[in-house]
Order: structure tokens, then sequence, then C-alpha cells
């Protein structure tokens, strides 16, 4: 069974973010937060976020077991950007884009149908 979450308009360059998805991309959900926790990345910490969310969305929603979750894919695309500019001389501005993140999560595991073992 296949659970998601998602993180909208995260204001952080999904340039940025891939870096660190692409590092716990595959891996079990335990080793995944662990990996999140030790990098010193700043996308690290929204990556955190979304992926505790899509567990609580395993376990409460759909009983399905922590222990049995695996991350299936994580796709980082780009939202909204604000444009803004940068004075400079003469009376000239120097455009750039201040760009956002789109997070979703997606993990697999087995039902477990509400029974412990």
């Amino acid at each position: 069974m296949e659970v998601k979450a998602e993180a909208n308009q995260i204001r952080i360059s999904p340039r940025k973010v891939r870096l660190v998805a692409d590092a716990i991309r595959s891996l079990s959900v335990e080793d995944a937060l662990e990996t999140l926790i030790v990098l010193k990345k700043r996308g690290g910490y929204v990556l955190e976020k979304t992926l505790k969310s899509a567990i609580a969305n395993a376990v409460n929603n759909t009983k399905i077991d922590k222990d049995s979750l695996k991350i299936k894919s994580i796709i980082v695309s780009d939202g909204p950007f604000l444009k803004r500019f940068h004075p400079s001389t003469r009376g000239r501005v120097h455009p750039y884009k201040r760009r956002s993140s789109n997070i979703r999560i997606v993990l697999e595991g087995k039902e477990n149908n509400g029974t412990k073992s």
C-alpha cells in the first residue's frame, strides 16, 4: 500500500533540496531519518518534517507498521517564485527569482490490518 505526504511552497530552492533528497532516496524509513538528522543542510530539515508526516499518515490512517515502511519515491519540483530586484549603479536594477519547492514523498509498506504481532 502507498502512503504520501506533500509540502508545498517551501521557501528553499529545489536544487538545494534535491541534493538532500538524492542522499535518502530508496532507503528504509529509519535509515533516512538518521541520515537527515546528521546532515548539515537546510533542505534536510524540510525533508525530515515531510517524511515524519508521511510516516504519521501511514501509521494513523492506514494502520501500516512503521518497521515495514520504505521510501518509494521523492519528487522535488519547482514551486512558484517571487520576482525581486537588486539595485545597481546608474539607476539600473538586476532581476532575480526567489525560488520555492514542492516536495512529495511516497512510502510503501505492507498493511497490518490493526493487529499487533
